[in-house]
């Protein structure tokens, strides 16, 4: 078996396994609600059996269990101590509350709820005071253990999370023989279901994966490391992890204005084996309260801001140094434009940064187009157009561009025009990017080469004749001619139909006729 199909008979049965668990708790709760519950409580045996195999693997060496080191004062200080202090670490849990104690409870018939309650909020209140504090901090708050939801009484809700925390236990999290990441396969798989189910409202946290694999490859070609990366809407923070997956990251920055989702991302990053150290996520708004400005500029922006979303507009922020220098505020209805100046004030001189648009940034104008033209003219900071497929994001259909800015262009005389929005596996609710579809775009990316009918490399002066006018079909010409009609032959079949039908109905009447029907 080839490490492909091995890859994917082993993300079959894991994908099987995790909605088994979600139809146990569908019939109480939509999906964007239930996950939370199973996205948490996978989360919290990660930390728990994490811990373990650090204290096995690090500290205690085989000398004694954590639970028989605990039971010692002087061994359970120095445990406390050091898993704090352990930059992989930054937490304990107390035996009681390991997640293999909690298990043995529920086979036993001696769990309750309340005991997983206590376990989660003990792992919070381990970090207080401490450097880990701020990234675990409410972590498990959209875990509503109390919630009716789950039962009408204790009992009930006992009974529904002992179920679905025994399926999860079932789950092999260390294959000797995986081929895949098991945690961040569940959680990418999860994630992308629940924004499939849950329409737009899930789907705002979460970009397809080919997207994100383009997004990643094009701020990391030629680096195989980056200093910083930053996401002003980082969602569920896969974005982020994909270009770790590109490149090695030193650390990670976001930012999300949604609290659950913004819990959803430190979750990701600790469960894929990102130190709290080497994570920065705010939860606010970028736009009105950006919480990064510190820490500024970033090696590599990603982002799929959400489209054409409201914004203040305040007149302050002309005044504001991210966007002082165009003269025009993106409008209160469209602040697509107010996230691509943020972005590109928050980028290096040496920086790339690509991110996500529906196409009306390419075109609209008023307060958008002399943005657009001073970013172009100005500044030159404009690489490359890349024009996607219609319906590949969840809860939209919009075809969407992709924007790629550089500071520092090599090609500072053209902009790159890629039409990829004919490229791509029709599928039954979403469209889906193929990895040959995927290369062709990076590949062209970097050759920068005309191809017809996909991409076409356009000289300022031709930008400069379309009044900055970006809309992809100035540039590529997909336009297929329609084959010649040729009138005399469709004149013969039509007679020679004619000819058949007669044939046919002369048949049809000796039938008639020999039944004493009337003929036709």
């Amino acid at each position: 078996m080839s490490t492909e199909e091995k890859q994917q008979l082993q993300q079959s049965e894991l994908q099987k396994q995790l909605w088994n668990i979600a139809n146990d708790l569908r019939g109480n709760m939509d999906a964007n609600e239930f996950k939370n519950y199973i996205l948490s409580l996978i989360f919290y045996r990660y930390l728990s059996e994490n811990m373990i195999s650090y204290v096995d693997n690090h500290m205690l060496k085989g000398e004694m269990s954590y639970e028989d080191a605990w039971k010692k004062a002087e061994y359970r200080e120095g445990l406390k101590e050091d898993l704090i202090d352990s930059s992989d670490i930054g937490y304990y849990i107390q035996p009681k509350y390991l997640w293999s104690s909690l298990i043995k409870e529920i086979k036993t018939g001696k769990f309750d709820i309340t005991h997983l309650a206590n376990a989660v909020n003990s792992i919070t209140a381990s970090t207080e005071g401490e450097e880990s504090e701020e990234d675990f901090r409410n972590l498990f708050d959209d875990m509503d253990l109390a919630s009716t939801r789950l039962g009408k009484g204790e009992a009930e809700r006992t009974k529904l999370i002992s179920t679905v925390m025994q399926k999860i236990d079932d789950i092999d999290f260390s294959y000797n023989d995986a081929e895949i990441d098991i945690l961040g396969d569940a959680y990418e798989y999860l994630i992308s279901k629940f924004a499939a189910d849950a329409g737009k409202k899930a789907g705002e946290f979460y970009t397809p994966q080919q997207v994100s694999k383009i997004l990643a490859k094009l701020v990391t070609i030629n680096k195989s490391s980056l200093k910083t990366v930053y996401d002003p809407t980082c969602g569920s923070g896969s974005l982020l992890l994909r270009v770790g997956n590109e490149a090695k990251v030193a650390t990670y920055y976001g930012q999300e204005s949604i609290s659950t989702t913004y819990n959803l991302a430190r979750m990701n990053m600790l469960l894929h084996g990102v130190s709290f150290k080497h994570f920065d996520i705010k939860n606010d708004d970028t736009l009105e309260n950006p919480q990064h400005l510190d820490k500024i500029p970033f090696d590599a922006i990603v982002a799929n801001p959400p489209y054409s979303a409201k914004w203040s507009a305040n007149p302050k922020f002309l005044e504001d140094d991210r966007f002082s220098m165009y003269g025009k505020l993106a409008p209160k209805s469209k602040a697509d434009y107010a996230f691509i100046c943020h972005m590109l004030y928050s980028l290096s001189d040496n920086g790339t940064m690509a991110v996500v648009l529906p196409h009306g940034v390419l075109f609209r104008g008023a307060s958008e187009g002399t943005i657009r033209k001073y970013i172009i003219q100005n500044k030159n900071w404009l690489d490359a157009v890349i024009g996607l497929p219609a319906n590949i994001f969840y809860g939209t259909s919009i075809p969407t561009c992709i924007l790629v800015f550089k500071k520092c262009r090599e090609h500072e005389d053209n902009i790159l025009f890629i039409d990829a929005s004919k490229d791509f596996e029709a599928g039954k609710n979403q469209n889906r990017l193929r990895d040959e579809d995927v290369d062709k775009i990076i590949k062209t990316y970097i050759n920068r080469v005309e191809i017809e009918k996909y991409c076409h490399v356009a000289p300022m002066s031709e930008v400069e004749e379309n009044e900055y006018n970006l809309n992809i079909p100035r540039y590529v010409d997909t336009f297929e001619e329609e084959e010649e009609i040729d009138i005399k032959q469709v004149q013969k079949d039509l007679k020679d139909i004619d000819k058949e039908i007669a044939e046919v109905d002369k048949e049809l009447n000796v039938y008639l006729k020999e039944l004493g029907l009337e003929e036709i």
